[in-house]
């Protein structure tokens, strides 16, 4: 099975830069923009790019991707449900709307790096990022959070948040602390693992915490996983949440 699905992963990336020269696109900034897509998109997309609607939209055939300076504003600076961005450049966002646009079933002018930076005007330039372990949460939030993940979380993904749950006749989860989440999620920023969570978790209630409350629960899971606590709380706050980037311990 896993054969399988190393070859069937291989394949796709034969197939993309063949369908870009197919398209008459330069194959580099699409196959970067592949690969940005798959660091930063396919959790919620797919790789497929059909989403799962109505909670993540498909990608593949929509006609709103006809629009640049919607994808660029949208990829910089997020919407109601996606995360911003704001840890990719101008050549990044070029390279992953080339992509997003000539993918699947779309087929649409590649993007140059040129006009993100007209879009984006003069807000290309990156802000400062900072990791999960310059202590971005607080003890005290951090509690508020276990108690809420005892009610909400643990039963799915056991006590110690290993994904293993307190009754024998589930099946397992994914892990939410300690290395092995951190491997899962290094490189993502806070703000995609608070949308993600909150888009799909618990998931027999999706969305039903306030959005202080998944930000408490995130905070134990950093917690419980070693992360040092700091002296400010996190805010459930996208742009703020987009500056901070889970990353495997130091």
């Amino acid at each position: 099975m896993v054969k399988m699905v190393v070859n069937i992963l291989g394949l796709a990336f034969v197939i993309a830069p063949t369908t870009a020269a197919q398209q008459g696109l330069s194959t580099a900034p699409f196959e970067r923009g592949q690969g940005l897509y798959q660091e930063n998109c396919a959790l919620c997309h797919q790789d497929s790019g059909a989403g799962s609607p109505p909670t993540f939209p498909a990608l593949s055939g929509n006609d709103l991707l006809r629009n640049t300076a919607r994808i660029t504003r949208s990829i910089r600076q997020g919407t109601n449900r996606m995360p911003p961005f704001p840890g990719l450049n101008a050549e990044d966002i070029s390279s992953l709307a080339t992509y997003i646009r000539n993918a699947w079933a779309n087929n649409y002018s590649n993007v140059t790096s040129e006009e993100i930076a007209v879009v984006l005007g003069g807000a290309e330039k990156i802000g400062q990022l900072i990791s999960v372990w310059d202590g971005v949460s607080t003890e005290a939030q951090a509690a508020r959070g276990q108690a809420l993940y005892a009610g909400s979380c643990g039963l799915c993904h056991g006590r110690r948040l290993n994904g293993a749950p307190d009754d024998p006749d589930m099946v397992s989860t994914p892990p939410l602390a300690r290395a092995r989440f951190l491997r899962v999620w290094a490189g993502r920023s806070l703000a995609t693992l608070f949308a993600y969570t909150r888009a799909t978790m618990p998931e027999s209630n999706p969305s039903s915490l306030t959005d202080q409350e998944y930000v408490d629960v995130m905070s134990y899971m950093l917690t419980a996983g070693g992360v040092p606590a700091g002296e400010d709380e996190l805010r459930p706050d996208l742009q703020s949440l987009a500056r901070v980037v889970i990353q495997p311990q130091r």
